[in-house]
């Protein structure tokens, strides 16, 4: 087994904004609003590193989520997403949900968590290591 790969710090800020879909009758977010939140964030930090085909090979395996605050309707969100890990065919992220100023209230820290995601041939089905192409575009020697 080879030692996890040291990424620095690659990451990406995110603003959303809490739509009306996102949350319940009385305009507070739903719980899953945070996983939409943070794939958004994911996503463009893929995207700006060139990697368009890494979420049809790269499942969750496992996510964990603390929340802290709400996040109301009409409020700005901005998800931090940062890549802390990459082992040979996993990879870890760290993340940070955090409510912008609204209605008066202060800038709010509203979840955190991480995850990890795999790296599946397509061929196989099953988990290969990260191509040597993605891990150059994450700054991974």
């Amino acid at each position: 087994m080879t030692a996890p790969r040291d990424t620095g710090v690659v990451g990406i800020r995110h603003r959303v904004r809490v739509e009306w879909i996102d949350t319940d009758a009385a305009g507070i977010y739903h719980n899953t609003a945070v996983v939409r939140f943070v794939e958004a964030a994911e996503a463009a930090l893929m995207r700006e590193r060139g990697l368009d085909g890494y979420f049809s090979s790269a499942p969750r395996v496992r996510y964990e989520l603390d929340f802290e605050s709400p996040l109301r309707f009409g409020q700005e969100a901005t998800a931090v997403v940062e890549v802390v890990r990459i082992g040979t065919t996993s990879m870890t992220f760290a993340f940070e949900l955090w409510g912008e100023p609204f209605d008066g209230r202060p800038r709010t820290r509203a979840a955190h968590g991480r995850f990890v995601t795999v790296h599946i041939d397509p061929h196989t089905g099953r988990s290969a290591p990260w191509p040597q192409p993605w891990l150059t575009a994450l700054g991974v020697s």
